[in-house]
């Protein structure tokens, strides 16, 4: 036998830089032995000293001895296999590279990234798309690897002349990045050393079927993808970025340090079971600094990126990378450390368009989520920091529930470090924080012991990805949840409100999928903090979009409450969903006539303030003067939101925080004054007892009142452990209450025509380069950088953010072109509502020329019976719907505690 180069005279096997001779076409269903390689001389001397493409001739072994976390790529020029002579491992041929067979399926991965170059020091490349037609007992399930003995220059004419081509490049990182990061010695290379960059040309939903690729499935044996954490961004800068990414690498430390625990899933490798995806609505919108943090990664390079391939437009610009650099924030400044953690496979998706957040999460869920197959889905939004343990405790509550569909953790008020006393003098960030709390404490865990959740926040929740599919005739959650991204376009304007809560219509959809039982489920123990707005105008502009869109996003799920009987769940779960849709149904009629109900209060306390047994005539004098500080400042909200933007505004409508806190802090006088009285008349005979109190109606009807309310909030936070809230922050929210129904509501339904997120903008980004792949599979657009051009822009990124920010002027939004139909939608809802209000109000009082339509008109002692019943009805039902919730809030804890 001839001497065979692929052992040496020791007969140990070796792999060798060969020449590639002519092999047997694609369809061959003989072709998985390559012919005998044949030795040719080394590489020419201009080659880099380390390995500037994933592409490039290597002889590094993929055995060498370096970090457990490092999987080496060989190079496609490196055989190592089996030849005609040796007996044939089917395993050993699928694990040569990163050209390993996979079987068929509808996500078949084809060959990726074949080397079309090795002159450049970045060097592009094509893919394989073509689908093996072979069915042979022998051959590879999947699209077959480069042969030795087939020319570089004749696969990459192949595949051009069949249209099958994506530009792919391997592009090396800074030297000065990989100087602390364990790493493959030149030649050889690792995912440490190079970061992957591919100029995507179609839409999300296309991306598999294109064959476009992801990292994770290139290896020798293709990663396994358990969770997948994918994080929206717009235009959020450095320290809102590295907020986030520092809560995730966290998460995954933690998560890597669970030896042992959870049959082996989770040990010092975990991190290759995890991948961080980042997802940037817009190139133009790319904020420089959180640029240049991407940079310091190792995830970003400035001047790789093309705009056009082949006359096809670029969608989206993907990088990827494996990082060991650390992120934190000290005193608002990013620090960055490298081999500091453990390893984070990251994906940093750079849309080329804005095209809003639901596009986004097309990119993670169809395209990327596609193409990895994860188990477990995380959405966080830049700025929201998860917890150190949070998005192991979301995961782990699907661990624990097979039907666990979704899940989302406790979002808190950013208050810094401690209890955030300076923050919360603040009076709207106060007010919020307990909004944020109670929400936590009662609402989340009532809904989620009924098993729906309204709504999982999509700044931080959980979702199972099988959960989300649609089914074989594309029906289901996500074909839902992606209409929203087309109706914007062309919806009416009931839809596009909709869709402005887009997760609360994904929620509904994926407790009523057809034949399925997902349920959701609330984790108290995962927390995740967000900054919430610190001024009015910033504040009513997002309760706008949340009001709206979560109004008639309930209507969407109450209208379509039938569907729930079409999934899977059992008669006694359909029926505690019946029940929480009641629930529902009744909270949205108090929703609707919030300003009435509230006028209606106010007016019946101020009324009986000027009582004789009261304040007498200095109650009646202290109700006319607040009845018209009332007026004035409801008539102002509606003149204020319908002609004015809250920025324009910001005098006028702190003008009306402090009007209606004033009229608030006479209510709460006038409720406790009102019941010290009622007191007081009990043990003027000086027999008392409570029995003979609680027979005082209207004493009783508020007590009754304040006991579902006030004391409940401090009952249940007690029981759950987290009653800091009651002492810093009720006043704020009792004194602020009046600003959330009459400026907040109003601003909200006089702007139904505003379907925007406010984020838009100018979204035309620097022109870049176009870039044309010819027959010889070589691109005409490749950048020549060496290792110190590398080190001075790593340098560059580094020192962009290593100061504090200057804060820029903002600029006002442009107009919609069909405003005046939404304004007109606007007009209706805004007189309907009105109208409602109004006529309550009239049929209480008997005001507004209704006692002369009755029959037996009684005058004052008939507007009396009417004020009476009213308060009993809606007291009980404040005191009723208070004690649901309570109830629900307290199972879904023992729930909990026996579920440990």
């Amino acid at each position: 036998m001839d001497f065979d180069p692929r052992f040496d005279h020791n007969g140990s096997r070796q792999s060798r830089h060969i020449p590639i001779p002519d092999v047997p076409p694609i369809h061959d269903p003989q072709d998985h032995y390559p012919p005998r390689p044949v030795p040719i001389p080394e590489p020419q001397d201009h080659y880099p000293p380390r390995p500037y493409s994933a592409h490039q001739y290597s002889s590094a072994s993929p055995l060498s001895s370096h970090p457990t976390y490092s999987e080496y790529a060989p190079s496609y020029h490196t055989y190592d296999g089996p030849g005609p002579d040796d007996d044939f491992d089917a395993e050993a041929q699928s694990q040569g590279g990163y050209h390993e067979n996979y079987q068929s399926s509808p996500q078949d991965i084809p060959l990726l990234a074949r080397p079309i170059s090795n002159q450049h020091l970045y060097s592009a490349s094509v893919e394989n798309l073509a689908r093996p037609v072979s069915t042979g007992p022998l051959s590879p399930p999947g699209p077959r690897p480069l042969h030795l003995g087939q020319s570089i220059e004749e696969e990459s004419n192949h595949l051009n002349k069949a249209n099958f081509g994506h530009l792919v490049y391997d592009c090396p990182v800074p030297p000065k990045l990989l100087k602390n990061i364990p790493h493959a010695q030149p030649p050889g290379r690792d995912e440490f050393t190079h970061m992957r960059y591919t100029a995507v040309t179609c839409d999300p939903e296309e991306f598999t079927a294109e064959r476009f690729t992801l990292r994770p499935q290139l290896f020798q044996q293709r990663r396994r993808t358990e969770l997948f954490i994918v994080v929206t961004m717009y235009n959020e800068d450095d320290v809102l970025f590295a907020r986030t990414m520092a809560g995730v690498f966290k998460n995954i430390e933690y998560m890597c340090s669970l030896k042992g625990k959870h049959k082996g899933l989770w040990d010092e490798n975990g991190w290759k079971k995890i991948v961080v995806c980042v997802v940037n609505d817009g190139r133009a919108k790319l904020d420089a600094r959180t640029r240049a943090v991407m940079t310091a990664l190792g995830v970003y390079q400035h001047g790789v990126m093309v705009e056009e391939v082949n006359k096809k437009p670029v969608t989206a610009h993907l990088y990827e990378y494996t990082t060991k650099v650390g992120i934190d924030l000290r005193k608002g400044v990013v620090e960055t450390k490298p081999g500091i953690g453990c390893p984070v496979q990251m994906i940093f998706c750079l849309k080329e368009k804005n095209q809003k957040k639901i596009n986004s999460h097309r990119w993670a869920l169809q395209a990327f989520g596609g193409a990895l197959q994860p188990n477990i889905c995380v959405l966080l939004d830049a700025g929201t920091r998860p917890g150190d343990r949070s998005i192991y405790e979301l995961w782990k509550a699907f661990e624990l529930n097979p039907n666990c569909g979704g899940a989302c953790g406790e979002i808190k008020a950013m208050l810094g470090k401690g209890r955030g006393v300076e923050k919360l003098l603040n009076p709207l960030i106060a007010a919020q924080n307990f909004e944020y709390k109670m929400s936590n404490i009662l609402d989340k865990p009532m809904e989620s012991a009924f098993g729906f959740i309204s709504v999982l926040p999509g700044a931080f929740s959980a979702y199972r990805f099988v959960a989300l599919q649609n089914d074989a005739k594309g029906k289901g959650p996500l074909e839902k949840y992606f209409d929203g991204e087309k109706h914007h376009l062309d919806a009416d304007i009931f839809t596009k409100n909709m869709y402005l809560a887009e997760d609360r219509i994904l929620c509904f959809e994926l407790v009523a999928k057809r034949k399925s039982r997902w349920v959701l489920t609330y984790v108290c123990s995962a927390q995740g903090e967000t900054d919430v707005p610190e001024e009015m105008p910033e504040l009513i502009k997002q309760r706008r979009r949340w009001l709206n869109g979560s109004f008639f996003a309930a209507v969407y799920a109450l209208v379509h409450f039938y569907q729930i009987f079409r999934s899977s769940h059992s008669f006694l779960r359909k029926c505690m969903f019946m029940v929480e849709f009641l629930y529902q149904l009744i909270s949205m009629i108090f929703a609707w006539f919030a300003v009435g109900n509230f006028f209606l209060v106010f007016q019946i306390l101020t009324t009986a303030l000027g009582g004789p047994t009261l304040l007498g005539k200095t109650g009646e004098i202290l109700s006319v003067i607040i009845e018209w500080v009332y007026l004035g400042s409801l008539v102002a909200c509606f003149v204020l939101s319908l002609g004015n933007t809250p920025d324009g505004s910001r005098k006028f409508y702190m003008t009306m925080v402090y009007s209606w806190g004033v009229i608030m802090i006479y209510l709460l006088f006038a409720s406790v004054f009102i019941t010290i009285k009622s007191v007081e008349a009990e043990a003027e005979d000086g027999v008392f007892t409570f029995g003979k109190l609680f027979t005082n109606q209207i004493f009783f009807t508020l007590i009754v009142s304040l006991l579902s309310t006030y004391v409940l909030w401090i009952f249940i936070s007690i029981v759950f452990l987290d009653p800091w809230h009651i002492v810093s922050s009720s006043l704020q929210y009792l004194l602020l209450s009046p600003t959330y129904t009459n400026v907040i509501n109003v601003y909200a339904f006089c702007n139904t025509h505003d379907v925007t997120w406010g984020t838009k903008g100018d979204d035309k980004a620097p022109a870049l380069k176009t870039a044309t792949v010819n027959s010889e599979g070589k691109s005409d657009q490749e950048p020549n950088f060496d290792d110190g051009d590398l080190d001075e822009l790593y340098d560059t990124a580094l020192q962009k953010f290593a100061s504090e920010a200057v804060e820029e002027p903002k600029t006002t939004d442009a107009k919609d072109a069909d405003e005046g139909y939404r304004k007109a939608f606007r007009t209706y809802v805004v007189l309907v509502w009105m109208f409602c209000n109004a006529a309550l109000v009239a049929i209480v009082l008997n005001a507004g020329g209704l006692n002369r339509l009755e029959l037996n008109p009684s005058g004052q002692e008939a507007t009396s019976a009417k004020v009476k019943t009213y308060l009993l009805v809606v007291l009980w039902s404040v005191a009723g719907l208070s004690a649901f919730k309570f109830v629900g809030a307290m199972w879904y804890k023992i729930h909990r505690i026996f579920q440990r």
